[in-house]
C-alpha cells in the first residue's frame, strides 16, 4: 500500500518538463507525475505511482506570470485549481481566455490549443487528471518550438526532448518539424460562452451538491456514477473518468467498493482513510491508489468543510 500512496512532499518535480521551460513565462514553474507519467516531456521525470489506471493525475506549481505554452491534446485534460487564480487561454493565437480561482475546475476538449498562466499575486497550484494510461504525445504551435529552440530546447521526431546546447542531434534522428498552418486549421476553436459549459465554478458547485449520509454530500463533476449510483454531472463531457468530490466536516464514510481503478486525492482537510487493515491519514494534495474491490472506509473531523477529489474509471 505504501507504494499507492503519494504524500505531496516526498514528490520530485521535474523543473524542465517541456521544451518551452526555458523561456520567460514558463521556466518558473514545477511539473509532477503523481499517477502514471503524463505527457512531460522530460524522459527523467519522477513518476511516483506508476501501475496503469487509464487515467493519469499530474500537478503544476509556477510562479506569477508563469505556466504553459499553447498545445493540445488527444486525450481529456481536466486541470483542479487548488490554490492561486490561473489564466486559461486558447485557441491558436491564445486570443481567448478566462480567470478561474481555486476550486474551480475546467474540463479542456480534445483537439484544442490551449495555455494556462499563474494571473496570481504567489505561487500557485493545480491538479491535471489526463485521460488514458497513455495521454499521447503533445502539440505545440508553432511559434512555442520556434522560441524554445532559440533557447537551445528542441523536439526530435520521436518527439524526445533535447538540449542542443548541450547535445547533438542523434545521427538517426532529426528534429521535430512544427505543424503547418493547413494543419492549425483543422483544431478546433471555442469562444467562451461555448467553453463555460466545461467549467465549474466553486461558488456553483451547491447546486449540484447529493446528500449521501447525514454527514457527507457529494458533488459529480464528471461521469455519472459514484458507488454504482447515478448523478447528474456539473459538466456534461466523455472524459473517460468519473471525477466526484467528498464533501463534510466530520463523519464517516463506511464499506466503500471500487470495482474499476480509483484513486482519491485531499484538496482540503486531513482525511483518515483505511483501506482493507491499511490506516493513513490523506492530508491536502498527497494521492492515494485504491485496490481493486478492497474495503475503503473514510472518516473527517475537521472545523471546516473539507474535499476529498476521487478519480475513477468509467
Amino acid at each position: 500500500m505504501n507504494n499507492r500512496l503519494a504524500k505531496f512532499e516526498d514528490l520530485v518535480p521535474s523543473t524542465l518538463p517541456f521544451v518551452e521551460g526555458k523561456l520567460e513565462g514558463h521556466k518558473e514553474r514545477k511539473n509532477y507525475s503523481i499517477v502514471g507519467p503524463g505527457v512531460a516531456e522530460d524522459s527523467k521525470q519522477f513518476v511516483k505511482i506508476a501501475m496503469p489506471h487509464s487515467f493519469n493525475l499530474g500537478a503544476v506549481s509556477a510562479l506569477p506570470k508563469n505556466g504553459s505554452g499553447l498545445h493540445s491534446h488527444t486525450t481529456a485534460e481536466v486541470f483542479i485549481i487548488y490554490s492561486g487564480k490561473w489564466r486559461f487561454y486558447w485557441g491558436a493565437e491564445g486570443k481567448d481566455e478566462t480567470i478561474l480561482s481555486a476550486g474551480d475546475i475546467i474540463s479542456m476538449p480534445t483537439n484544442m490549443f490551449r495555455g494556462f498562466e499563474n494571473a496570481g499575486n504567489k505561487e500557485g497550484l493545480i491538479f491535471v487528471v489526463l485521460g488514458g494510461d497513455d495521454p499521447g504525445i503533445i502539440t505545440w504551435v508553432p511559434s512555442v518550438l520556434e522560441k524554445a529552440k532559440q533557447t537551445g530546447m528542441a523536439l526530435l521526431n520521436d518527439n524526445s526532448l533535447i538540449d542542443l546546447s548541450i547535445n547533438d542531434i542523434p545521427k538517426n534522428k532529426s528534429l521535430l518539424e512544427p505543424i503547418s498552418s493547413e494543419e492549425i486549421k483543422k483544431f478546433d476553436n471555442y469562444k467562451l460562452n461555448e467553453l463555460e459549459r466545461y467549467i465549474c465554478k466553486f461558488y456553483d458547485r451547491i447546486n449540484y451538491e447529493n446528500k449521501i449520509n447525514e454527514n457527507f454530500n457529494l458533488i459529480q463533476v464528471l461521469g455519472d456514477t459514484f458507488q454504482d449510483k447515478k448523478f447528474n454531472p456539473v459538466i456534461n463531457h466523455n472524459t473517460g473518468f468519473n471525477l466526484s468530490i467528498l464533501k463534510a466536516k466530520k463523519g464517516k464514510l463506511e464499506n466503500l467498493k471500487f470495482s474499476k481503478p480509483a484513486i482519491m486525492f485531499s484538496q482540503k482537510g486531513s482525511w483518515e482513510i483505511k483501506i482493507d487493515d491499511f490506516l493513513m491519514e490523506l492530508n491536502p494534495r498527497d494521492t492515494i491508489s485504491i485496490p481493486i474491490n478492497s474495503q475503503v472506509n473514510i472518516e473527517i473531523n475537521d472545523d471546516e468543510e473539507s474535499l476529498l477529489n476521487c478519480v475513477t474509471q468509467i
